[in-house]
């Protein structure tokens, strides 16, 4: 719990508890994550997180958007790789695209999978109005479009997928399929869905 409003008395003199702003932004990027920019108070931030509000502005300029731009870059630097996996090493190819999909398909026929991604979210809530969250989602889409384009490059030079595919069509193709894959995944409209939507994403690559 985060105590920054109650005070060590030492002596005749009180100081603030410290926090971890790390953990208070990974605290708040699950709410966001959770329940959405909107459907987020900072209500929900402050009990989340053990801080009170007035210690959330001063801490976090720019007050529950700031903190949530703050959550949307913690999410690109620990989630999303976690997320992308071996598809962000140099030699990935065909195998690592593939997997990467396959995840998405297993993430998303688990309750807690079902939350999506939080750039994806982002994007479907934000990105029209807000020009800040649209650059960072734009960001996102061509990170995930290099790696794939870079996979599908190695596939082709390896003989893995047909000589004449356009990696970087295929790519933009591919990464505008995923994130269509995690909005339908929310409705939970089973495995066998979700896998024929991959199938067909894959399958004039043979």
């Amino acid at each position: 719990m985060f105590l920054s409003e109650r005070y060590v008395i030492i002596g005749r003199m009180a100081r603030p508890r410290q926090f971890d702003p790390d953990e208070v932004i990974d605290r708040s990027m699950r709410e966001f994550w959770a329940r959405g920019y909107r459907d987020t108070s900072v209500d929900d931030l402050v009990e989340a997180t053990g801080m009170q509000p007035g210690s959330l502005y001063n801490a976090f300029p720019g007050g529950k958007r700031g903190l949530f731009l703050k959550a949307l870059d913690r999410y690109s630097k620990l989630v999303v790789p976690e997320k992308l996996g071996a598809l962000e090493e140099a030699g990935a190819g065909l195998a690592e695209l593939r997997g990467y999909f396959d995840g998405l398909v297993d993430d998303l026929s688990t309750p807690e999978g079902r939350m999506g991604c939080l750039m994806v979210n982002s994007t479907v809530e934000l990105a029209a109005e807000d020009s800040e969250v649209g650059t960072i989602v734009r960001s996102h889409m061509q990170r995930l479009e290099r790696n794939a384009e870079r996979a599908l490059r190695n596939a082709r030079r390896r003989g893995e997928i047909a000589a004449q595919a356009d990696p970087r069509a295929k790519a933009a193709q591919l990464m505008a399929t995923g994130m269509g894959l995690m909005v339908v995944g929310k409705t939970d409209p089973g495995r066998k869905v979700l896998e024929t939507i991959v199938e067909a994403a894959f399958a004039d690559l043979g």
